[in-house]
């Protein structure tokens, strides 16, 4: 790489991190102040960066560019890779989950070992009260933005352990966005019990889920639970690769779980 190229990249680091003196610049890079002005000049007139109070920090044209290249970034090829790794390690179905307009839909599954198949499918918009994606997902959303899902929610009863019941699911979802993460203790199918956890874009903002399902009779919700801080550590590679470098996702910037 051109060392002209490979100072001016320097140099928008630099700028990243928080505004430098023309000094500190020169400093950084082991070149005298003229060279480090030519440079930072440069960067100025191509928008790259910007005088602030006697230092230089990253020009409009940089955050611009680096805002369209985060909204280019489409949650399920990022997200792929990691979850087949997660299910090839478990052999339980993974599901990835976004909000698509005001539904939550599956946008991935990875199928897990054994013959049996679930009901889920790529496309299939989910229940948020019975899912642990919808879960995960509400918990974690904007109040406006979830308090609009939760006027149009209705309640139906697909099992004996199902919330139907508005008040008890918001506490419910308190209890997730406190803790991080969610779980469907057999809600929506009777013999599947998952948990999930949420994934954050480059903003902070949840991004979507991922769940861990498997059939209660050869995993238990218990043995499920085993699996969170794999599960954390997973959505956590997903947020990282979306360019979110705060906390856990399932906790945000204070970075505590909590299982």
């Amino acid at each position: 790489m051109s060392q002209t190229v490979e100072r001016a990249l320097r140099i928008i680091e630099l700028f990243a991190q928080r505004p430098h003196s023309l000094g500190e610049i020169a400093a950084d890079l082991g070149v005298h102040r003229s060279t480090a002005l030519r440079l930072v000049q440069t960067l100025e007139r191509g928008g790259f960066a910007r005088p602030v109070d006697g230092r230089y920090t990253v020009g409009f044209r940089m955050v611009a560019i680096a805002q369209h290249a985060v909204e280019q970034l489409d949650l399920h090829p990022v997200a792929h890779p990691h979850l087949l790794r997660l299910g090839d390690r478990y052999g339980h179905t993974v599901h990835l989950a976004q909000m698509v307009e005001d539904e939550i839909v599956y946008v991935t599954k990875v199928e897990g070992r054994g013959a049996l198949r679930m009901r889920s499918r790529v496309g299939q918009p989910v229940d948020p009260h019975t899912s642990g994606v919808g879960k995960a997902i509400l918990a974690h959303l904007e109040e406006s933005t979830r308090e609009r899902i939760l006027a149009r929610l209705r309640y139906p009863r697909h099992t004996e352990t199902s919330i139907t019941d508005p008040a008890a699911f918001r506490t419910e979802l308190a209890r997730i966005a406190e803790r991080g993460w969610a779980e469907d203790d057999g809600e929506f199918e009777d013999f599947v019990a998952c948990v999930a956890v949420p994934v954050r874009d480059a903003r902070g903002r949840v991004a979507g889920a991922v769940s861990l399902t498997a059939l209660r009779a050869a995993t238990p919700l218990e043995r499920l639970r085993d699996l969170l801080p794999e599960l954390t550590e997973t959505c956590a590679a997903i947020s990282r690769d979306l360019g979110w470098t705060g906390g856990s996702p399932a906790t945000g910037p204070s970075g505590q779980h909590r299982p």
